[in-house]
């Protein structure tokens, strides 16, 4: 073992106490969290606005500031990005996360403070790598290189000082120097504009290198590593990099693909698989245990208040919003939040839902705004992964990727939910994944269930299996290629459907 893989280890063992008291006082860790935002939002223009000199509690707090949207926020954030200071944040700003979203075809940018950079990102990545120790004391994986799929960086749309870019870029443009040492492929590849001739470079630099650890999101992942095998002719990733250990996912669930990375990307027990839920808002959660697939443990002490409101509020200016010491197990709740990047009860759009209480462990349900509900069937994404998964298992099919949304009655005719799928490998029996995706979601889903009774109201899902590769060449055709952009799992209209549908040959199965 490397001189430097046993130090790093020792570096990071050394962080795990922290945690630990964080895992034990949830309330008071979010306590002073929330003291020291409302000591530094006093001295800004937002704080003025909204009389933070008076707050003395979360109560004051939830009663004189609205939650609110990007859209509601972004007058503020445009003045930052024109070069005002001391607006949201009272440290300077010169960096901003860039997110397609995927609720809204506009982009959206997220301030990126220092406070955000060293307190939630990059606190973050090395509590990530903390726990992925104590899950593996003897792991050897820094005596390799790890390997990060970022984005890529821009000028300040305003034309004023300042960077954006999606928040991978960020981070990996501000990582110390011994930071860089340790990744690939080089920062010079790594931040290229041209996404396809940057997926070909990585692919032609990390082929040849010792990659022991990877970080992305699955469906780009799976992008290099077809390009790689491409270009060695070999027949698994394992075979380039024999000595990789760890696959880092977030940003889309992992369920769907885990088959596909276990039996054909890195056909090894020995490799493991560790979540985190990052955002550009802030890094919010990371497994902690790697037996619970699927539960990441919410980070309490990065800077972050977390609000977490019932869905049935979630669109409220001033909703019934819960602190990390009243939440309840097995309830969905719209996740607002407070950070030391100037988001002030910030809707972030993703609904999660505890899976354990002390220590608080969540998993992410769904977007707020992405479900399927034309009929009263509020379908939200984590029935849809749930559905998908168990009929994937029973037919041995492996998802690629795939988009759901509504066929609307009308004309005497039923509705029904439509399916758009693409598979990495087919499943045996088209007709039994059908039925068993459809019967899933009606035991899980008591509303969906109601309206499928008899086909009343909903007929058997409509399924259309598309070739592999469709869903990549949709997301080039709306210029929507890069690590920051995901397939829209769910969506309570038409548009994804009709829009891929229309431009692809599709084949239909239901």
């Amino acid at each position: 073992m490397t001189l430097l893989n046993t130090t790093l280890k020792w570096l990071l063992e050394r962080r795990l106490p922290r945690i630990e008291a964080m895992k034990k006082h949830p309330g008071a860790v979010q306590q002073k969290v929330f003291d020291q935002l409302i000591r530094a939002g006093r001295r800004t223009e937002w704080g003025r606005a909204h009389q933070y000199q008076s707050i003395q509690t979360v109560a004051d707090f939830q009663q004189q500031v609205p939650v609110s949207s990007y859209e509601e926020l972004y007058p503020y954030i445009e003045r930052v990005m024109r070069g005002e200071q001391k607006v949201l944040w009272p440290s300077p700003v010169r960096w901003f996360s860039k997110s397609s979203g995927t609720t809204n075809a506009r982009s959206k940018f997220i301030p990126v403070t220092p406070e955000s950079l060293d307190e939630s990102h990059f606190k973050g990545g090395k509590d990530m790598m903390a726990l992925y120790v104590a899950n593996n004391p003897d792991t050897r994986t820094f005596e390799g290189k790890g390997l990060s799929i970022g984005g890529s960086l821009h000028p300040n749309p305003t034309g004023t000082n300042g960077v954006a870019g999606d928040v991978s870029a960020v981070v990996m443009k501000n990582l110390p120097s011994w930071a860089q040492a340790i990744r690939t492929p080089g920062i010079d590849v790594a931040l290229m504009d041209d996404w396809e001739a940057k997926l070909e470079r990585m692919a032609e630099v990390t082929s040849q290198v010792n990659v022991t650890s990877m970080l992305g999101v699955p469906t780009w992942g799976l992008v290099l590593i077809d390009k790689i095998l491409a270009r060695t002719g070999k027949s698994n990733i394992l075979e380039v990099w024999p000595n990789f250990e760890l696959f880092v996912h977030g940003a889309v669930n992992f369920q769907p693909y885990r088959d596909l990375f276990r039996q054909q990307i890195f056909p090894s027990d020995s490799v493991r698989y560790q979540e985190v839920y990052n955002a550009s808002e802030g890094f919010f959660a990371i497994q902690d245990d790697l037996t619970r697939v699927g539960e990441m443990l919410l980070m309490l002490d990065y800077g972050i208040f977390y609000e977490f409101v019932p869905a049935a509020e979630a669109d409220k200016p001033f909703p019934k919003a819960l602190t990390i010491d009243e939440v309840e197990l097995d309830k969905n709740y719209a996740l607002v939040v407070s950070t030391n990047g100037g988001l002030w009860r910030y809707r972030v759009g993703d609904t999660v839902r505890f899976t354990s209480l002390y220590p608080h462990r969540l998993k992410v349900s769904g977007r707020t705004k992405h479900f399927i509900n034309a009929f009263g069937e509020e379908v939200i994404v984590e029935n849809a992964e749930a559905a998908i998964t168990r009929a994937s298992e029973a037919t041995g099919a492996v998802i690629a990727d795939y988009t759901a949304g509504p066929v609307y009655m009308g004309n005497g005719k039923n509705g029904c939910h439509e399916w758009v799928i693409e598979f990495a490998q087919d499943p045996h029996d088209q007709q039994q994944f059908n039925q068993i995706l459809d019967e899933t979601l009606r035991q899980i889903n008591s509303d969906y269930d109601a309206k499928r009774y008899n086909n009343y109201v909903l007929k058997q899902p409509r399924i259309h299996v598309v070739p592999r590769g469709t869903f990549y060449a949709w997301m080039k055709q709306r210029g929507k290629i890069g690590g920051q952009h995901k397939v829209p799992r769910l969506a309570n209209s038409r548009e994804y459907l009709d829009d891929i549908l229309g431009q692809f040959s599709v084949g239909n199965w239901s």
